[in-house]
């Protein structure tokens, strides 16, 4: 891998934003085969409770669960310069309920959990609490997005308690570039990070990156190529709006532009078959070990296949990333809610979950949480 960051110099600072010329993507182009999506096989996994199905008949499998809102980075796209006011620990979830809810939702048909934050890895009972969320039974998956800072030391136990996938945030190869993103050092432990997470047998491990103009979109290549030899599924993400976070519609870098430029440097791209709740757009280039992604929520948003709801570090509970409706679980639980009316209280918020959301300048103009509230 670090042969692939010493080929990146002479980045220009300033950060020049050019102007975007605007285009979606050009649905007759073939890149080896049509996007397609999987069948839906609707007998998978767990027998789904009702509670988990909005009106639109999407099955929320998925929770991203967020356990803090601290953070050890201070990135730029996730939180302002000066930072965000963070919700009093008495007000966050215990470890006991996050098991209760978390429970809850496994038990009516929940599959798959993904710890966020803030950065999930600064809790000082991680260890225990990716113990108790792996043992219970009806949960197929158990994973972690991180920005990887000091998961290498983590790594070991954290697989032994219970951790079977692994995305790890990196926007950039150059460690100054890095710097001024993160306002923070850290870069090589970052890249250390997702070398040990192949070294005890993560494949994929997916890396995500947040592509803006002006800043890393001149890496796109350089990132395609960490998937030569290595299992890696590099996941480039649209520039997305949230409060604090200075989003321009200049800064973001389309879906189509980016899979311009890898196509034209990789011609034997070809389109891969997702599932249908796949938030990304997949492809393989021709003897490549890893693979390359697109999520693209803002120009091609995937509301159609959503199965995601996300529990906020506060309890509260979020049918749509985008949306700014929330309601808190935490609250009842605390007041000695039983399970059927907390089944109650997510069901009706499930089946108040939207189509899809809004267009992105409307995205950009609604009122929203930062992401570091939120749970990347």
């Amino acid at each position: 891998m670090k042969r692939y960051i010493s080929r990146i110099t002479n980045w220009p600072t300033p950060f020049p934003f050019r102007n975007l010329n605007f285009f979606m993507v050009d649905k007759e182009r073939n890149f080896g085969s049509k996007p397609t999506k999987e069948p839906i096989n609707n007998e998978e996994g767990n027998q789904i409770s009702d509670m988990l199905i909005d009106g639109f008949g999407r099955k929320h499998t998925y929770l991203r669960l967020s356990l803090t809102e601290r953070c050890n980075l201070r990135c730029q796209y996730c939180m302002p310069a000066e930072g965000v006011d963070l919700t009093p620990s008495p007000k966050l979830l215990t470890h006991n309920e996050i098991l209760r809810l978390a429970n809850l939702f496994v038990t009516y048909g929940v599959d798959k959990i993904r710890l966020t934050g803030g950065e999930p890895t600064v809790r000082k009972d991680i260890h225990d609490i990716c113990s108790d969320l792996s043992s219970l039974k009806g949960l197929k998956t158990l994973a972690i997005t991180t920005n990887g800072i000091t998961l290498a030391k983590k790594l070991p136990m954290l697989k032994q308690c219970g951790i079977t996938n692994l995305n790890i945030s990196l926007d950039t190869l150059v460690p100054s570039k890095f710097e001024f993103m993160t306002r923070r050092k850290g870069h090589h432990k970052v890249i250390e990070s997702i070398n040990a997470a192949i070294d005890v047998g993560y494949n994929p491990v997916k890396v995500n990156c947040v592509v803006m103009r002006g800043f890393n979109d001149d890496e796109i290549c350089d990132f395609v190529n960490l998937t030569v030899d290595k299992p890696i599924n590099v996941r480039f993400i649209e520039f997305m709006p949230f409060d604090g976070n200075v989003w321009d519609v200049k800064k973001l870098i389309p879906y189509s532009e980016m899979l311009d430029t890898v196509a034209k440097k990789f011609p034997t791209l070809k389109r891969l078959c997702d599932h249908p709740t796949e938030t990304a757009k997949n492809f393989q280039i021709d003897g490549h070990v890893g693979t390359v992604s697109f999520v693209t929520s803002m120009t091609e948003h995937f509301c159609a296949g959503c199965n995601r709801l996300r529990l906020l570090a506060d309890g509260n509970l979020k049918v749509c990333l985008f949306g700014p409706s929330e309601v808190s679980l935490r609250d009842p639980l605390r007041s000695g809610a039983g399970d059927e009316e907390l089944r109650e209280i997510i069901g009706t918020a499930v089946k108040r979950k939207k189509a899809s959301h809004a267009g992105m300048f409307d995205v950009a103009k609604t009122a929203n949480r930062p992401m570091i509230h939120i749970g990347g």
